[in-house]
């Protein structure tokens, strides 16, 4: 049985509103010291979590493909798995739980603008037919979740160094921010670089050859050597505090420009696919 596309677009508002409700409750939460309201936000968020869960698998359903072939199906499922990611490492990694105060918002952000794009039924190409492509646009999204929490890390590393009061002092420890941003990103370089190898074997699949220098394919490149080098720098030459930081959140806008820049240039292949 088929669903109206209203409904769809309804669900998605009432999961962004959930989405908005968490950030609000949790924002609250932190600055005035409500623990017992810190816990219901986690709860509003887990509840959008789920109905977003529901809206995806019914929507994959209906079209017949995963959400990877229009700019609404795109962001809604980076929304879906920057949330999914969040709950999951925060449970293997309760010190990290304080990233909800970036990942809560940027969540429903996305989500929400996804729904600025029509959400029409796309036929599936042939050429999209592939587990490697499956995987190569799984790994890249699970890599900027990953990127997401090491970004809230660094950046709360950088406001509790230079003000350590108020809401701040509810953060970690520096020193716990400053490893669990390389830790996380070590994850988000290692997802990247898998998601970029898979994508290579599906172009070869679809286009005839594993690399040809596209704009998409150059700065992912580029971007899998810039987080190479953050990684390599903290390993053998010690970087870490502020320095590292700064240079991470370099990475982070790189990667960025590369996921959603680049895949819409005109010029660039991957730009027919979020059209």
């Amino acid at each position: 049985m088929k669903l109206p596309l209203e409904l769809y677009v309804s669900m998605t508002w009432i999961a962004v509103m959930l989405y908005v409700a968490a950030t609000i409750a949790n924002a609250a939460a932190v600055v005035f010291k409500r623990e017992r309201l810190e816990v219901k936000s986690y709860w509003i968020a887990l509840a959008g979590l789920m109905l977003h869960s529901v809206i995806l698998v019914l929507w994959w359903i209906e079209v017949g493909h995963g959400p990877y072939m229009a700019p609404s199906e795109v962001l809604s499922s980076d929304a879906w798995m920057i949330m999914s990611c969040y709950f999951i490492f925060s449970r293997l990694y309760p010190r990290i739980k304080s990233t909800s105060i970036l990942v809560f918002p940027l969540a429903f952000l996305l989500l929400a603008l996804s729904q600025f794009y029509t959400p029409g039924i796309r036929t599936l190409p042939a050429t999209f037919r592939s587990v490697w492509l499956v995987i190569h646009i799984g790994l890249y999204k699970i890599a900027l979740a990953t990127l997401v929490i090491s970004f809230a890390c660094a950046l709360f590393y950088l406001l509790k160094k230079r003000r350590d009061h108020g809401w701040l002092q509810r953060l970690p420890a520096l020193e716990t921010l400053d490893v669990y941003s390389y830790r996380f990103a070590g994850f988000g370089f290692i997802f990247w670089t898998i998601g970029m190898l898979a994508g290579s074997i599906w172009a070869y699949q679809s286009w005839g050859r594993f690399w040809g220098w596209d704009p998409t394919e150059t700065w992912s490149l580029i971007t899998c050597l810039m987080f190479a080098a953050y990684l390599h720098l903290r390993r053998f030459f010690g970087w870490k505090g502020a320095r590292a930081a700064w240079f991470f959140i370099a990475c982070f806008v790189i990667s960025l420009i590369t996921l959603f820049g680049m895949a819409t240039l005109s010029g660039s292949i991957h730009a027919e696919y979020f059209k």
